[in-house]
């Protein structure tokens, strides 16, 4: 289903199943005498982003630290994201198909037998803005059902079925916001909002993937393959991710400027290529890019690897620039070099936690996209990447390829 047509959903059928749903859940739990018991096995919900799956990552491995078993919902088609890291178990992971609307209805029906199976005491919903995902944790049957609340906030109305009510908080890293609601499980009492906690930077460090030499030189052999000239002794390989995710392409930076970003790139330093990366839907965009920018050192690499395959990538390139989307994070779990362009989000919130630099205008109207707006903003008119000019980036970058 389009983007737009899930908001429509969510907003149509979830604020009245939101308000039916917290009638039910008050109801029964006047006749609910469980005794508490310790978190064992917790369920965290994350639908729709996939870099959230990695910036959630060291919430989930506190998770781990204190002996809980961790279990995962997601959108199957976002669910390699997950793989990355390997901190969820593949057989604990449940996928929601979203291709239509039958799919998604049978799909949330099995979830609700899946989570029982499965015992699951505690569910974390990581989303800000969906009531489904408030639906799928009020309804899990989960002991401890923990999420952001609104409280005095204009926030979007999600009912109240929650037991644990999280402050979120719009200045601080979405990675500690991810801590506060762990922190919230362990919570020794009730608590008006949680999480009343510190979070040190040092919480929100992210593992690194490991990745062999054979893994490795798979990818030189996969890259010479695609351009036979490529010496991986001589050449240098710079990443650029053009594109972003349909939830809000007012992330992109325009393409006419990667293009003569790339044409700078390629003239002035002999010992690069250019490998233009994207999903298999992207690949025609990459070949009008490399069409346009005509320098057999331009490669479309768009579609070329799996999800999975992309940490082995990342280890033998020099540097990628990106703009605001998936990449951006996944690149953390390596050490490369990653340049991201922010433009209706701001890395204040949801910069990586790897090796990366943002660039970012930070003008009067950013961000225009929040938890209270659905993360739909009004603006047609992106100026905030407009501003972000050829030069301005070139020089952010140009210290990283003279290195």
């Amino acid at each position: 289903m389009k983007v737009d047509t899930m908001r429509r959903i969510d907003h149509l059928a979830g604020v009245p199943l939101c308000f039916l749903v917290t009638l039910l859940i008050k109801l029964l739990s006047i006749f609910s005498f469980k005794k508490p018991t310790d978190v064992k096995n917790v369920l965290l919900i994350e639908l729709s982003e996939m870099g959230s799956a990695i910036l959630v990552d060291p919430a989930m491995r506190k998770l781990k630290d204190k002996g809980a078993s961790l279990f995962f919902v997601i959108f199957k088609k976002n669910a390699p994201s997950l793989y990355l890291l390997g901190t969820v178990p593949k057989e604990n992971i449940f996928t929601i198909r979203e291709d239509s609307l039958s799919s998604l209805v049978i799909d949330t029906l099995r979830f609700f037998i899946w989570t029982r199976k499965n015992k699951i005491d505690t569910v974390i919903d990581l989303e800000l803005f969906s009531r489904f995902t408030a639906l799928l944790t009020g309804l899990s049957g989960a002991e401890r059902r923990i999420g952001y609340h609104a409280f005095h906030n204009e926030g979007l109305y999600r009912g109240s079925l929650l037991t644990h009510e999280v402050a979120y908080n719009a200045h601080m890293h979405i990675s500690k916001n991810f801590i506060a609601l762990v922190n919230a499980a362990y919570a020794a009492k009730h608590e008006v909002p949680y999480s009343k906690t510190l979070i040190h930077d040092d919480e929100i460090v992210l593992a690194k993937a490991t990745i062999s030499d054979k893994e490795k030189n798979d990818l030189h052999l996969h890259v010479k393959g695609v351009y036979s000239e490529y010496d991986k002794d001589k050449q240098r390989i710079v990443l650029i991710n053009p594109n972003a995710s349909e939830l809000l392409i007012q992330r992109r930076w325009m393409p006419e400027r990667y293009i003569e970003l790339i044409k700078k790139i390629l003239n002035d330093f002999e010992d690069t290529i250019i490998l233009i990366t994207g999903a298999p839907s992207e690949k025609e965009e990459a070949a009008g890019l490399k069409e346009q920018v005509n320098n057999e050192r331009c490669i479309n690499f768009a579609g070329q690897l799996q999800l999975s395959e992309l940490p082995a990538l990342y280890s033998i390139s020099h540097m990628m620039l990106t703009n605001d989307s998936g990449p951006g994070h996944f690149s953390a779990i390596t050490d490369l070099k990653t340049y991201v362009i922010f433009g209706p989000e701001t890395p204040k919130l949801y910069g990586s936690l790897g090796n990366s630099t943002a660039i970012y205008a930070g003008l009067a109207c950013s961000p225009c996209v929040s938890a209270s707006n659905h993360r739909k903003t009004p603006c047609s008119d992106n100026v905030c990447l407009q501003v972000i000019d050829v030069e301005r980036v070139y020089k952010t970058i140009r210290p990283t390829l003279e290195a």
